[in-house]
């Protein structure tokens, strides 16, 4: 919003044109009403030598300058970039302000396209995050919002949860993004659809960075929760222990330890059949969270996380229909999709029996 009115940026995608990819602009005087900036547009600057690629625009206001900077996800060389434009507050003369980061291959692997990058200020530190080609959801920080963005990226989720961007109450900062689909509920192979579901998820800042973390709301003491059952686990080495039903929204909470480098965690029923279990993991030996199909022999997706034998991990489990996030708390979320588990029983286990869940609670809620 500039005074009165309010500018919608967009990528304008034409492959019938030299240029395929140009920012462009609606107006309104609403935020649900715009209409066509005819004539007005971005394209790609020569520095970048590709006309390809240039996309998914956002918009910061400085009204204290009545300057507008936008973020835009590029590519140069086949290498994903995010570049920033400043323009004034009635859209005229942008200025190219050139890379404020560039993708390290070695790390985030062969990524020309930095999608839907958002940048976002949480205590001292500024940081951006983007999603990549398969999804996954990273961030990087600097001392100021446009960079330039050096420290290494770090991944906030596995390739489920994408497209994500910040919002705030004006205390807290929030990450909302699509949790991917299926193409058919009933695929036992992979989870790569896009679209789904939107969640919500709260970013927290810790000593090393940023983590997303599971909304207040969720375990307020104000929303109407049904303590389900209470219980201690210990599966025995191949054991698959019935511990909770799978309600159509519900959260489990507890804590674990382990020793040896088996994986454990949650088996979901799909069919009534072992052999097609979907499993939510821990991995100790992988050092990650996990989501797999047919028993563990379908991997889907995965985050790391740090696991050491002897200590006490708390975690939470939330779920609302088919979508669900592992929270191992204060290191990392993993967002997953179960179809057809609904009404059937969540198990516990454990490959190879060193494996102690305690202080489990499963509650229900509503709003």
């Amino acid at each position: 919003k500039v005074g009165e009115k309010y500018y919608l940026f967009y990528t304008g995608h034409n492959d019938g044109r030299d240029i395929h990819e140009t920012i462009m602009v609606a107006e309104g005087t609403s935020p649900t009403s715009f209409e066509k900036k005819e004539g007005w547009e971005i394209a790609p600057p020569a520095e970048l030598g590709q006309k390809n690629d240039f996309r998914d625009p956002q918009a910061y206001y400085d009204e204290t300058t009545d300057t507008i900077t936008l973020t835009i996800t590029a590519a140069q060389n086949d290498i994903g970039r995010v570049v920033k434009y400043t323009l004034n507050g009635d859209l005229s003369d942008p200025q190219y302000g050139g890379v404020i980061f560039t993708n390290p291959e070695e790390i985030v692997g062969d990524v020309w396209n930095l999608e839907c990058s958002d940048t976002f200020r949480i205590g001292d530190k500024w940081y951006l995050t983007f999603s990549a080609q398969d999804g996954v959801l990273w961030y990087t920080s600097a001392d100021t919002r446009y960079g330039v963005y050096e420290a290494e990226p770090k991944p906030l989720d596995g390739h489920l949860f994408y497209a994500a961007k910040s919002v705030t109450d004006g205390e807290d900062t929030y990450m909302v993004g699509w949790a991917r689909r299926s193409e058919s509920p009933s695929s036992t192979q992979d989870v790569r659809a896009w679209a789904g579901n939107l969640v919500a998820q709260k970013v927290v800042e810790t000593e090393d960075g940023i983590v997303l973390a599971p909304l207040d709301a969720y375990l307020a003491a104000d929303i109407q929760r049904t303590l389900l059952s209470e219980s201690e686990v210990s599966p025995a080495a191949g054991e698959y222990v019935d511990s909770f039903t799978c309600q159509e929204r519900y959260i489990v909470t507890g804590s674990f330890t382990f020793e040896g480098t088996g994986d454990f965690g949650f088996a979901f029923d799909y069919n009534g059949r072992k052999d097609r279990y979907k499993l939510v993991s821990f991995s100790p030996e992988q050092q990650a969270m996990t989501l797999s199909f047919n028993l563990g022999t379908t991997p889907i997706t995965s985050v790391p996380v740090s696991l050491e034998a002897g200590r006490s991990y708390p975690f939470t489990y939330v779920q609302e229909g088919s979508v669900g996030i592992l929270y191992l708390d204060g290191q990392a979320a993993l967002t997953v999709r179960v179809y057809g588990v609904s009404g059937r029983a969540v198990k516990l286990y454990s490959e190879d029996g060193n494996v102690t869940f305690s202080d489990l609670k499963q509650f229900t809620y509503s709003y």
